[in-house]
């Protein structure tokens, strides 16, 4: 005994749209990845970053090198030793302190005067 065949119920229809929608999205993609174009970019991005690398580097070690480098660099080490034999400590402290007197200083100087307690009831 053969069956009508049933029409199919508009969510059986969703249903397969939505999956032949997910299947050609899939098939897109894979189509995009695996194209020479893309390829073509990525190494070319590969490469720009490479020259990049180089190029840094080599502007760095041009820079340590220069004279301007070698200041600097002996700069670096005079600091370095300022610091471990204390000299850079005290002369903030020094610094430090007079600033804290001239700001207390001036705060003296900028306050209200109060008058002696004999010259108030005068």
């Amino acid at each position: 005994m053969d069956t009508p065949e049933q029409p199919k119920s508009s969510s059986d229809e969703i249903v397969n749209e939505l999956r032949d929608l997910g299947n050609n999205l899939k098939n897109i993609l894979q189509s995009v990845w695996e194209s020479e174009e893309r390829k073509k970019t990525q190494k070319d991005i590969e490469n720009g970053l490479n020259e990049l690398a180089t190029t840094l580097s080599k502007t760095a070690n041009d820079f340590a090198n220069s004279p301007t480098g070698q200041t600097l660099k002996a700069d670096v080490a005079d600091f370095q030793q300022r610091v471990r034999t204390g000299e850079v400590e005290t002369k903030v402290r020094n610094e430090v302190l007079s600033a804290l007197r001239a700001a207390n200083d001036g705060l003296k100087k900028a306050a209200p005067r109060e008058e002696p307690p004999s010259e108030r009831s005068k």
